[in-house]
């Protein structure tokens, strides 16, 4: 540690984003010991497709999985959409305090999950309706997209996929409206730029995956080949 980095931990010492418990030093997880280890990364077993954790045995496929197949060929998750994760993710994604976006890709990036993905050629975040992209003032799929793989990051496209129409927050909705509520509410800027493409899809939290099954419907329509998706959290009932 530097000289001005000690004179900075002093005078502003740093505090944990959780729970503001302060810290010895200011290194990336922005977390004290209690708190990150309160975080669950997802591991094997899993669904062989969508990523559910399994309690016990080997990676297969859930019943979801068997009965319909996904519009994706692969999706994961790096943790367990629980506490502290999710006031964490409140605090960047609607209070801009983006700590917790550094301080949860660097988590991420240890992931285990991110090995089983195959090299994209090209990263599309979740978009944002113009008009909430405004009010917000930024993506929070593009800044994890950005975040999470910085080795790719020549390979994402903001712009790519584009959400055509506002829709309502998800968060009230059940599995049925959520998926009325996003039909057609997706589309590509360039239609032909993706054939025979392998596309990685990044958001924040899949939660019942109604919004990647949809983007992941756009994208096949598209033509592309292959579609993997990855999002920081998911949500799972324990």
């Amino acid at each position: 540690m530097s000289f001005l980095e000690s004179i900075k931990d002093l005078l502003f010492p740093p505090r944990c984003l959780a729970c503001d418990r302060q810290l010895d030093r200011y290194r990336l997880p922005l977390l004290c010991p209690p708190c990150c280890s309160r975080l669950v990364t997802i591991v094997s077993p899993l669904c062989d497709c969508c990523g559910l954790p399994f309690p016990s045995g080997r990676d297969h496929l859930c019943g979801d999985c068997l009965s319909e197949e996904p519009p994706f060929a692969l999706a994961r998750a790096s943790f367990y959409y629980q506490p502290p994760l999710v006031s964490l993710i409140l605090q960047w994604k609607f209070g801009h305090r983006m700590t917790g976006l550094a301080s949860m890709a660097a988590l991420a990036r240890q992931s285990p999950v991110l090995a089983d993905f195959v090299s994209p050629d090209v990263i599309f975040p979740v978009p944002l309706h113009k008009r909430r992209l405004r009010q917000r003032g930024f993506n929070q799929a593009l800044l994890l997209a950005d975040s999470c793989f910085p080795r790719w990051r020549n390979r994402i496209v903001a712009d790519g996929l584009l959400r055509t129409r506002a829709t309502v927050p998800q968060v009230n909705l059940d599995g049925a409206d959520r998926r009325k509520n996003l039909k057609g509410a997706f589309a590509l800027k360039n239609p032909g730029s993706i054939r025979g493409k392998c596309i990685l899809l990044v958001d924040d939290v899949f939660t019942t995956g109604s919004t990647v099954r949809e983007c992941s419907r756009t994208l096949q329509a598209g033509g592309a080949d292959r579609v993997e998706i990855f999002t920081l959290a998911r949500s799972v009932q324990l």
